[in-house]
């Protein structure tokens, strides 16, 4: 396998090999390691970059300044490098704005991990080679190195062959590796979902063997796998094996009863998968009712300590992807709303996950190519108009402008002046 040169074609690329020559011009080795090398040698464009080098913390931060600089995991040998504030020109200002906003680089000395007492971080760290620092990672694929300068790949743990073979392999013994980390577990259902890879039987035997001690890991960092997994076109996939491997019971214990071939239909149809709408689409196919739904995603909600935001559009495309589904025969009145709900892109994609019959999604769909003044037209009367008319405020007014505006969209009424026509033909008015 060769590395491409376009994969170091990005803001992020660039700046990581711009800490490399540094590091090099100050007399140490330095080398882009990990997820960035396998992800280039798949083609794939890598979201990030990380550095590895025989620099000590303490010598990262004398070459690029301490203001320059992070010291985020100095305890293990990381330190962020910042990029540098170019100078007030016309075409450094361009520079600038790539990098503008960007975290930064993580800046790796070569390690070897000590004991992994709380299964989660080693105890202590001493720094050595960079096949010591191989070896310490978790699966071969990323165990990879590549050095731009002489435009070699290293590889001291085989990664180039599962590369080439997808398959997935863990650096030495399995069952160390997961009793070092036992989030490592979920990294391999995510790299299996994400990469469409194979698991070698010793992997897959020691995940099996180790899957209920998952529950020692933080739900925050459980979460942030998920969203991944769930988040994946191949979502189908990675949920089966977190039932295969045992995970799903302490993971998504409502895993255990699903209906697999529908299931995997369903998630099929998802199109441009999102999280929200992965999760969504199978809650509704795991459970009988939108309530039961709504209490497994509370339960997850709790665990994956999920956003507001996802919660808000979860719990929408679980309330009303059904009523999308079912809307071919509805009253505009009672389909508009739900189209201009601020998670409709969830809702739909959901619908469509879920439909048997696709009538409803078609005319929601249709619907929603409406002009904005068609789709969601000002109301006829607000409170403050009814208040301006001399109509004393009350709870009724709610009531009145529902039905106003349910008859304005159902083309039953015209006008302001028809609507405060019909307002003072009510009791109380």
């Amino acid at each position: 396998m060769q590395f491409p040169d376009t994969a170091l074609d990005s803001p992020a690329g660039r700046e990581a090999i711009r800490i490399i020559d540094r590091l090099r011009e100050a007399g140490f080795v330095s080398v882009l390691a990990g997820g960035c090398v396998r992800d280039a040698l798949l083609g794939r464009t890598p979201k990030d970059f990380d550095v590895a080098t025989d620099a000590t913390p303490d010598s990262v931060q004398k070459v690029f300044g301490r203001r320059q600089t992070v010291a985020f995991g100095a305890s293990f040998g990381v330190i962020g490098v910042l990029p540098p504030k170019p100078p007030k020109s016309t075409t450094a200002a361009a520079d600038k704005n790539e990098l503008e906003g960007a975290p930064p680089t993580e800046v790796a000395t070569f390690r070897a991990d000590g004991n992994y007492s709380d299964g989660r971080r080693p105890d202590h760290v001493t720094y050595g080679t960079a096949e010591a620092d191989a070896a310490r990672r978790d699966f071969t694929i990323n165990g990879l190195f590549y050095d731009p300068a002489r435009r070699e790949i290293l590889d001291y743990v085989g990664g180039i062959t599962d590369l080439e073979s997808m398959h997935l392999r863990t650096i030495g013994e399995a069952d160390r590796r997961f009793e070092e980390d036992k989030l490592r577990m979920l990294r391999a259902i995510r790299f299996v979902t994400t990469l469409s890879l194979s698991v070698e039987q010793a992997t897959m035997s020691a995940i099996v063997a180790h899957s209920d001690t998952i529950s020692m890991v933080s739900g925050e960092r459980v979460g942030a796998e998920m969203r991944r997994v769930v988040g994946h076109p191949n979502i189908a996939r990675g949920l089966r094996l977190l039932v295969k491997t045992g995970l799903h019971r302490h993971v998504w214990p409502t895993l255990e009863n699903a209906q697999w071939p529908l299931l995997q239909t369903r998630l099929s149809q998802l199109e441009n998968t999102t999280f929200e709408s992965g999760i969504a689409a199978t809650l509704l196919t795991l459970h009988p009712s939108s309530r039961a739904a709504q209490s497994d995603l509370k339960t997850l909600t709790q665990q994956w300590k999920l956003s507001t935001a996802e919660q808000r559009a979860i719990t929408a495309a679980i309330k009303l992807a059904p009523e999308i589904v079912n809307c071919a025969d509805k009253a505009w009145s009672a389909l508009q709303p739900i189209l201009i709900d601020r998670d409709i892109e969830t809702i739909i994609a959901t619908a469509v996950a879920i439909a048997d019959d696709d009538s409803g999604v078609r005319r929601a769909m249709k619907e929603r190519e409406r002009t904005p003044s068609s789709l969601d037209p000002q109301p006829l009367l607000t409170g403050d108009d009814l208040i301006k008319s001399g109509i004393k405020p009350g709870p009724q007014f709610r009531g009145w402008l529902s039905t106003i505006r349910q008859m304005q969209l159902d083309d039953q009424m015209h006008s302001p002046e028809e609507a405060m026509s019909w307002v003072r033909r009510q009791p109380n008015a």
